[in-house]
């Protein structure tokens, strides 16, 4: 069974910078594409960013576009999220995702095959 791990989380100033790590256990990691959707307060979960299984493609919601980075070491089996510039607005659980199926990256949009429980990032003005 897959299991995902966040860490990383915690309190940053505007204009600060944080690091969110996911460990994939339980199968392969490199059989996935992995992903990072954010939800905050009051609000439906959103998509943040995608990583194919291979890392050769990725993509952003255009919210974070050239503030956040989403890169892959398969072996250590982890997705990391680098979020620099960071913005109030970007205070959010933030919840990695997984998905065995090899598809258009457009389509990691929406939904992801394995959840982890998420990390909270509050970001301070």
């Amino acid at each position: 069974q897959v299991q995902l791990d966040e860490s990383g989380g915690g309190l940053a100033q505007a204009g600060g910078s944080l690091r969110l790590s996911c460990v994939l256990s339980g199968r392969p990691f490199r059989s996935y594409a992995m992903a990072w959707f954010r939800q905050a307060p009051g609000k439906e979960r959103e998509f943040v960013a995608s990583i194919s299984w291979n890392g050769g493609n990725t993509d952003y919601a255009d919210s974070v576009k050239g503030r956040f980075i989403i890169s892959r070491d398969d072996a250590a089996s982890t997705v990391y999220l680098q979020m620099n510039s960071l913005k109030p607005e970007d205070t959010a659980v933030y919840y990695c995702g997984a998905d065995p199926v090899v598809r258009a990256m457009s389509l990691y949009r929406y939904d992801m095959a394995y959840w982890g429980k998420g990390t909270s990032v509050t970001v301070s003005s």
